[in-house]
């Protein structure tokens, strides 16, 4: 299953950045642009039973309408997920307030994302999941696919795929060698509310076939497990 992330940050670019660095790595991720967003968002995951729907928040200080602090202790009175802060303040006092009022972990801009998702499953093990780097790339015969560069090759040639067929693709990288099963495709791809709507599962499991496979009807690295789920051939 996906963990999820509550993303607060004020800046376009950098949220799209970390996004899709987040998304390569398996997670899902909610955004906000604001305090008054992110509260709104708080609320509206705690009416969907929060904080089992959200595993672990990024925030940001500076936003344009308020101080991350205060979502910070609005966390810290209601739950424990942990809380990650990112800020451009290199001011130590400033981290010692925000990890004395209950920040599990405190990054200056600009920080690699490489840093950023190790500390992140760090602050994860911690609250006891246990987390691994995702895989990112998978090499087979003929097949290649790099998650961070979203590309995808086919015996030497480029091959185009929709949104939802990478983001299916993706999926199964992550657990190459391994069946998943249909619910969690669909939970993970589609959403938590598609996990019975499986005609999606057949229609784009299909389109990647006949884009990937020599025959699509004995296919090679899309594999079935009937009655179960699909599974990416093992890396070579």
């Amino acid at each position: 299953m996906s963990r999820r992330v509550l993303l607060v940050e004020d800046d376009r670019e950098l949220r799209a950045t970390l996004r899709g660095a987040l998304e390569v790595e398996g997670y899902e991720v909610h955004g906000a642009a604001s305090l008054a967003e992110a509260q709104a968002l708080c609320t509206h995951l705690a009416d969907a039973h929060w904080p089992a729907g959200v595993d672990l928040v990024l925030l940001d200080l500076g936003l344009p309408d308020g101080n991350g602090l205060q979502l910070l202790e609005q966390l810290r009175r209601r739950h424990g997920l942990p809380v990650l802060v990112i800020s451009a303040a290199h001011d130590d006092g400033q981290k010692i307030r925000m990890l004395d009022a209950g920040a599990d972990d405190y990054l200056v801009k600009p920080f690699a994302v490489g840093e950023l998702l190790a500390r992140m499953r760090v602050a994860l093990r911690h609250r006891g999941a246990s987390v691994a780097p995702a895989i990112t790339q998978y090499d087979n015969g003929g097949l290649s696919v790099d998650l961070n560069r979203r590309s995808v090759v086919c015996h030497g040639q480029t091959c185009h795929l929709t949104p939802t067929e990478f983001k299916l693709l993706a999926r199964l990288v992550r657990s190459a060698g391994r069946v998943v099963t249909h619910r969690q495709l669909l939970a993970d791809v589609w959403g938590p509310e598609h996990v019975e709507q499986t005609q999606y599962l057949r229609l784009y499991m299909g389109q990647l076939r006949a884009k990937l496979e020599a025959d699509p009807a004995n296919p090679r690295w899309l594999l079935t497990e009937p009655g179960v789920g699909y599974a990416l051939a093992e890396s070579a």
